[in-house]
């Protein structure tokens, strides 16, 4: 088991790493990063705000009878299978798993940085104190059978998806080699991507549901991302290469 632990450190860490852009141009693209989530952040409240004092609105409902329109058993197995990560038990034991794998791999900084990645979760439960916002329904709307608890906004899976997902799809990007670093990129995009669809699709959310969660979810993680370039940058100017695996 130990030996089977070393090689797969030894496989991410061995990966090749691009050539770093010049420290002007990094600068510029995480200004103009912090830049675009600071913009989301902003879409995200305008939207809480909204639909705080707006329960129902006619975009939402016609968004929602527009996609249920397109009726086909694939697409309604797509948008089923897309969603189920996003459910418990598997919402939980999945990221708990991964956070834990990296962890006994020695990657220490990107355990702790994933688990906060999964925080994202909790402000996405606090909101919907808030907001109250009530599931769809009514209006010709289909809703799909599932174990749905708390109100409608935000959309938990979008979020969950893109900040935790997200960040694990960065993590594998810049420290993996190139096949599995491009394939998780493609397979976490497609579902990030999709989610949202599916949301709406199965009667779960509304459109502005999933609005917001995209923006906050975006803001969410360009931020970790930069804290965590900064944390393990300070990790290696004072204590080498070594202390950031």
């Amino acid at each position: 088991m130990a030996e089977t632990t070393h090689e797969l450190e030894a496989v991410v860490t061995r990966a090749p790493r691009p050539s770093p852009a010049p420290i002007m141009v990094q600068r510029r693209r995480g200004r103009a990063f912090l830049i675009a989530a600071l913009f989301a952040f902003g879409g995200y409240l305008a939207l809480l705000v909204l639909v705080r004092f707006n329960r129902q609105i006619r975009l939402d409902i016609d968004a929602t009878l527009h996609f249920q329109r397109r009726r086909h058993p694939f697409l309604a197995r797509l948008m089923t299978a897309v969603s189920w990560f996003g459910f418990r038990p598997q919402s939980m034991l999945l990221p708990a798993s991964v956070v834990a794998a990296l962890w006994a791999l020695r990657f220490r900084l990107e355990s702790l940085f994933l688990g906060l990645a999964w925080l994202a979760s909790f402000g996405n439960f606090l909101t919907k104190l808030v907001v109250n916002r009530p599931r769809p329904q009514g209006f010709g709307i289909r809703v799909a059978p599932a174990k749905i608890l708390h109100s409608s906004f935000p959309s938990g899976h979008v979020l969950h998806y893109l900040a935790f997902w997200g960040f694990l799809s960065y993590i594998v990007f810049t420290r993996a080699t190139s096949p599995i670093r491009w394939a998780v990129l493609m397979v976490v995009g497609a579902f990030v991507a999709l989610v949202g669809a599916s949301r709406v699709y199965l009667g779960h959310h509304w459109l502005t549901d999933v609005l917001a969660s995209y923006l906050l979810g975006f803001a969410y993680l360009i931020g970790l991302i930069a804290l965590y370039r900064y944390v393990r940058a300070r990790l290696v100017r004072e204590h080498g290469p070594g202390a950031a695996p």
